[in-house]
């Protein structure tokens, strides 16, 4: 999303500068989860740990919050998606061209998923991911209908979706014999074979992220008010959803199906507090990961630096950063890993720790350097596509 510091919403300078604002503050959230995302993929590939980083058994809290507050980008990604749907209609959309909108952007990111991303992720055409982009994608399409109802009727369904989806951590995909494909797609973490030598890997089910969308839509009018008015909801959304989370998670029987448990030490129990459920995410994962998402945006909506300007032009091109990323990571790690495996570094399993070789993979520290290394890299491209963006006003530009 680019935006043009001369354009006008309505004839109140004061208003004016609000919009600005709060685009800009839109897009840096984006941008922060940009460069946490690029952080967990360049752990992903490079790293030579051979178990989960959140089994706090085997892990250290160096290594769990590197991948603890990756959690912060798939929530926040899907919901501001939703905020940008709401925001379109402010700047001149109607309700039936953003329907349209929403369906055709839908349907591109699914077969992007399945195609460009699925391959930039493993270098197999034979596995398909329906990852963050699947969910993103159908999560579009739902808001396409729901966009018609009234924006308070899309916020209660937002939140009866969210609330709501931990009552059915029961159920499970063998207990619905032939029609368990279809609890999978909805809310159950899944691998398909549908025939010899394919494979379907449903990492993003649809429920609840429809809702945290529907959400982010309903969510839009909030950042349409006065700059005084935006940082009082932010403010007190993000304290009230960390506290919601405190009290829920503290309660320890609804809300993750994964429970907490005191541990041998004190930071241990802090660590078995908050490890929560991502797939699909749980209530309290969507509590603290967005009450953290509304903090930030209150900082960004506070504050202004010219350090924000990367996490400015990251979060303007979200769609490119992402493939680009996905590929820089995943052809740096093949390069790295040449001179010891010859041509099989092309076909070792990244993604799959504890089938790699023993010898493989880099210490924390230099996942960082990595890390940064990456992020040094896609600035330029990133960059250059924006200006790119910004000059240029064709049709599929809004899709990329």
């Amino acid at each position: 999303m680019h935006l043009n510091p001369n354009t006008s919403i309505n004839d109140s300078k004061n208003q004016d500068q609000s919009k600005i604002k709060r685009i800009v503050s839109v897009d840096l959230l984006r941008g922060l989860v940009m460069v946490l995302m690029t952080l967990d993929h360049t752990r992903d590939f490079f790293s030579n740990v051979r178990f989960n980083p959140l089994d706090i058994d085997q892990s250290n809290i160096f290594l769990f919050l590197t991948r603890w507050i990756t959690h912060l980008c798939a929530p926040s990604f899907i919901f501001l998606a939703g905020v940008a749907a709401y925001l379109s209609l402010k700047r001149g959309k109607t309700k039936q061209q953003l329907a349209r909108f929403l369906l055709i952007r839908g349907f591109w990111l699914i077969f992007l998923e399945l195609t460009i991303v699925s391959l930039a992720w493993t270098f197999y055409p034979g596995l398909f991911m329906a990852g963050i982009l699947w969910a993103i994608g159908w999560s579009m399409i739902v808001l396409a209908i729901l966009i018609q109802l009234p924006i308070r009727s899309i916020a209660i369904f937002g939140v009866i979706v969210i609330v709501g989806h931990n009552l059915f951590d029961s159920v499970q995909v063998e207990q619905l014999g032939n029609f368990g494909w279809i609890w999978a797609f909805l809310h159950e973490r899944t691998m398909f074979v549908p025939i010899p030598g394919i494979r379907f890997f449903l990492v993003y089910p649809l429920i609840p992220w429809v809702g945290v969308m529907a959400s982010g839509y309903a969510f839009g009018k909030v950042l349409t008010k006065t700059k005084t008015e935006r940082l009082g909801w932010l403010r007190n959304l993000g304290l009230g959803l960390i506290f919601s989370f405190v009290v829920i998670r503290g309660l320890n029987f609804y809300g993750d199906p994964k429970p907490w448990s005191v541990q041998s030490s004190f930071w241990k129990t802090i660590l078995s507090f908050i490890n929560i459920y991502k797939y699909p995410p749980s209530l309290a994962y969507l509590l603290i990961t967005l009450g953290i998402a509304f903090l930030l945006l209150y900082v960004f909506e506070s504050q202004r630096s010219v350090l924000f300007k990367p996490l400015m032009i990251f979060g303007s091109v979200p769609l490119f950063f992402y493939i680009i990323h996905l590929w820089l990571i995943h052809f740096s790690a093949v390069l790295l890993a040449l001179p010891k495996y010859g041509l099989k570094a092309f076909a070792l399993p990244y993604l799959l720790s504890s089938a790699m070789p023993d010898d493989y993979g880099y210490d924390l520290h230099h996942v960082y350097v990595l890390w940064i290394i990456m992020l040094v890299i896609l600035y330029p491209i990133c960059n250059s596509f924006s200006n790119y963006k910004s000059k240029n006003k064709r049709w599929w530009l809004t899709f990329i």
